[in-house]
Parts: C-alpha cells; sequence; structure tokens
C-alpha cells in the first residue's frame, strides 16, 4: 500500500477507534454512513473532503445538547461549539498521521462548513449529510416532533442543499408517514 493509501487508512481507522468509543454506540455507524454517500454521489472527492465527511462528528457525545439552553440560541451555540470541537479533533488525528497543515485546515473547514454555498466540495458535504439524515434519521425525527416543526425543519434542510443533492434525495425511500411530510415541506402552497 503506498504511503498516501496508508496515511489515509490510519486516519480512517483512528476516527472510527474515536467514533467507536461513543457511549450511545451512533457515530461510527453516522461515520460509516457519511463516507458511503460521499462516495456514491463524489467519488473522485478530495482527501480532505473524504476526511471531513468521514470525522463529521467524532467524539460528538463529548458535548451534549443538554450543557446549552433547550431554546433556538443554545441550540446554534450547541451546533457552532460542535463545528470547532468536530474540527480540532480531527486536526490532531490528522497530525498524528502526518498529513500536511494545508490538508488539516481544508478538512478543518470543511467540518466547519464555511462556504457552503459558494465552495463546492462544502457544498458536497452539505448535500452528504442531508442525505444521510434523510435516508437514516429523518423517519424517526418526524415520528418524535410535531408535523409542522418537522415540515419548517424539511424547508431549512432543502434549502442547504445543492439542486444535484435535491434530486438524489428524491430517490430516496422513506416510509410513507414521513414522505408525506416531505412532500408537505415541497409544495408550492405551503
Amino acid at each position: 500500500m503506498p504511503d498516501d493509501e496508508a496515511r489515509y487508512a490510519e486516519a480512517v481507522a483512528r476516527i472510527d477507534a474515536a467514533n467507536a468509543m461513543d457511549p450511545h454506540g451512533k457515530e461510527l455507524l453516522y461515520s460509516q454512513r457519511m463516507s458511503a454517500w460521499l462516495g456514491r454521489i463524489a467519488p473522485d472527492a478530495s482527501e480532505a473532503l473524504k476526511l471531513a465527511a468521514r470525522a463529521q462528528h467524532i467524539r460528538r457525545w463529548s458535548i451534549p445538547r443538554s450543557d446549552y439552553p433547550m431554546d433556538r440560541i443554545g441550540y446554534l451555540k450547541w451546533r457552532t461549539t460542535l463545528y470547532k470541537f468536530h474540527a480540532e479533533e480531527a486536526g490532531k488525528i490528522l497530525r498524528e498521521v502526518g498529513y500536511d497543515e494545508g490538508t488539516i485546515a481544508r478538512a478543518g473547514s470543511l467540518i466547519r462548513k464555511e462556504q457552503i454555498k459558494s465552495d463546492p466540495e462544502a457544498q458536497t458535504l452539505e448535500d452528504v449529510i442531508c442525505l444521510v439524515f434523510l435516508e437514516n434519521y429523518f423517519a424517526d425525527f418526524a415520528a418524535e416532533h410535531e408535523a409542522e416543526k418537522v415540515i419548517n425543519i424539511l424547508r431549512k434542510t432543502w434549502k442547504k442543499m445543492s439542486d444535484r443533492g435535491r434530486e438524489v434525495a428524491l430517490t430516496l425511500e422513506i416510509p410513507p408517514g414521513a414522505k408525506a411530510l416531505v412532500e408537505r415541506a415541497l409544495s408550492p402552497e405551503a
């Protein structure tokens, strides 16, 4: 295995090992789903983008939502804190396995969601995040929240996605009740 491939494999193994420590048992599967979706929609993705996708939620459980006020401002503060934390955690691993500072900075920028609409790789990562959510987590989320809240979140999610990401999202197979909420959120009368 060439050195670059070995370094990448080691980085992924360390990210996976970190996520395998999740006491809730969710983050390792999430990171694997992120990589799988990235491979589907951007098979020629840069190494920095592949690493950012894999590390998107690295050690997420370390900063619980409950540590912040349970309002919109608290939620936004929590998310901003997580973006920085995930980028720092990924950066530590990438540095340990020998990545250059440029690659580390690029992966960190992608994880922090900088310039989503103007940076094609950041937009691709956002599409992947949305697709993973819609395919794997949306139905359960929808079942736990009132319909209007879910519809509002769907509309925000849709705005974050590129046209290509939306096209792919419309092909996802989701349960009928969740699909009805998607249809309501996307209807022109809404």
